[in-house]
């Protein structure tokens, strides 16, 4: 039986809200491929009806069965070419689009990527924080538990960080990163390159009284500075307490702040609690023994 050939899957960036951000080659790739597989049809065939394309549209989102990939699959293996878009940017990044490229990898399929648009790109220009490394986590947990332990495993990052959010849940994702990260430098991307866009930056703090008086709308992106370098030096003793007295002063708990203070200098907690509860009169100066 001979070997029925391979199409290709094309991976295209569309654009993030202003039809005229999509590249001649995306045009053609869209108006040339057999099936274009859509994480939402209704956005996709608005961007068809707006340039006059006709190919036959398919959804594949987070709520498609496997079946549902494993028949793009089939369509791929016997040579269709199928070209793969998301909601807005680049597919693969933070939607399910990922699940197939590595189906297609496996079975050995072509990939072509198509670049364009890219929101986690374009906000992280915009909020003019440093460029040169930075940290991209997609949404953070729903749960405020899971959302805060994160938020202090990322705490000694010092690249720059990069959040999507909803705009139901972002007066608390401010709030715990304020807790958990400090009152850093913050841009707050909204609507990327639509009517309403909007880059507020500011502190966490600012940020979050800004929304509190001006409920959000539309959809977030969150570029937060990154921590600082752990010393080379051990701190002394008034450093810690400097560093505890400012935390305290911004509402944290005594646990709280010990412990933001161990992770930024990374000392074991029992001296930083040693020092916070140190007598007055004790010798400042002396140093606190780093962990290890």
């Amino acid at each position: 039986m001979p070997t029925p050939r391979t199409g290709t899957l094309y991976v295209c960036a569309t654009p993030i809200g202003n039809l005229e951000d999509i590249s001649l080659r995306a045009l053609r790739v869209l108006r040339e491929a057999d099936l274009i597989a859509a994480e939402d049809t209704r956005r996709t065939r608005k961007l068809c009806a707006h340039y006059d394309i006709h190919t036959p549209l398919t959804s594949y989102h987070q709520h498609s069965p496997p079946a549902k990939a494993q028949s793009l699959l089939q369509q791929l293996l016997a040579g269709k070419g199928i070209a793969l878009v998301a909601d807005a940017g680049l597919p693969g990044i933070s939607d399910p689009g990922h699940d197939l490229v590595v189906l297609a990898i496996e079975q050995h399929v072509p990939i072509v990527v198509v670049p364009g648009p890219s929101v986690v790109m374009s906000a992280l220009v915009l909020s003019g924080l440093p460029t040169g490394s930075f940290r991209f986590e997609g949404f953070l947990p729903r749960r405020r538990a899971d959302r805060q332990a994160l938020l202090e495993r990322l705490s000694t990052d010092t690249r720059t960080l990069v959040f999507f959010e909803a705009p139901h849940r972002l007066l608390h994702t401010l709030a715990d990163m304020r807790q958990c990260l400090g009152d850093r430098r913050v841009a707050v991307v909204r609507e990327l390159t639509k009517l309403h866009e909007q880059v507020l930056r500011c502190s966490l703090s600012e940020a979050l009284a800004h929304f509190q008086a001006d409920r959000p709308r539309g959809e977030f992106t969150l570029v937060v500075a990154g921590g600082q370098p752990l010393p080379e030096a051990a701190p002394s003793r008034a450093e810690v307490k400097e560093a505890l007295s400012k935390l305290l002063a911004q509402g944290l708990s005594t646990r709280d702040a010990v412990r933001r203070v161990a992770r930024r200098y990374g000392l074991p907690r029992r001296e930083v609690y040693a020092a916070a509860h140190e007598p007055p009169g004790e010798d400042a100066s002396q140093d606190v023994s780093p962990s290890g």
